[in-house]
């Protein structure tokens, strides 16, 4: 195997492991808090899962980052999709999410407008809407993948499915309306967003492993 592309193996491998123990940290800092919160108020500050909040987040960074460039030569074949690749859009959610990792929201991550606003809470919350608008466009890119069957479908259902739970979840907490549960619907979105980004690892080392398979195959 040529060194790039065990160099692009090694990425997509361990970029899917830094997002699964990235998910795996949120979900065990979430069990810690005995209430409904949103993701983001896990690394608000003064709360007891401010740091864990931010390896998690800079996991994703790393996990993604890494993933998009091992996946750098899927392309959609959608001529206003093809603009750019995927891997592009996951590289802005990266480097928004690791933005957000550095300015989080204040105690109570008050939504920012209104009497509440500041900010430190508007920069933190218009990056991870960002981030999370960038990846579910890298889901929509990736329905239409060249070559890619049955990461099209996957990608497909989770872009629609993230985007339509994620926005609920965020219109819930705009408008102060069960505001608990809309919360719920984020941790949902979130861990499905990061489900696909492992997937996607997965699909890239599974394509670079097949040929290998097939050589040794024939030697056999």
């Amino acid at each position: 195997m040529p060194p790039i592309r065990v160099a692009e193996l090694l990425a997509a491998v361990a970029g899917s492991l830094s997002v699964v123990t990235a998910l795996a940290i949120i979900w065990g800092a979430r069990l810690t808090i005995p209430r409904d919160l949103y993701v983001s108020e896990l690394g608000a500050q003064g709360m007891p899962t401010a740091e864990w909040f931010r390896v998690a987040l800079l996991l994703i960074v790393a996990g993604g980052s890494l993933v998009a460039w091992a996946g750098r030569g899927i392309r959609s074949r959608v001529r206003v999709l093809d603009a750019w690749t995927p891997s592009v859009s996951l590289w802005v959610g990266s480097a928004l999410f690791l933005f957000a990792s550095q300015v989080t929201c204040t105690p109570g991550c008050p939504v920012p407008y209104g009497p509440d606003f500041v900010w430190q809470d508007f920069w933190h919350t218009t990056a991870a809407v960002l981030a999370f608008a960038a990846a579910c466009w890298a889901m929509l890119q990736s329905a239409f993948a060249r070559g890619h069957r049955v990461l099209a479908v996957i990608s497909a259902a989770s872009g629609i499915s993230v985007a339509v739970i994620a926005g609920a979840g965020g219109l819930m907490s705009v408008f102060r309306w069960q505001a608990e549960f809309g919360s719920r619907l984020e941790f949902v979105a979130t861990t499905m967003a990061s489900g696909w980004l492992v997937l996607l690892g997965a699909t890239i080392a599974g394509r670079i492993l097949k040929p290998v398979e097939q050589v040794t195959a024939v030697a056999a």
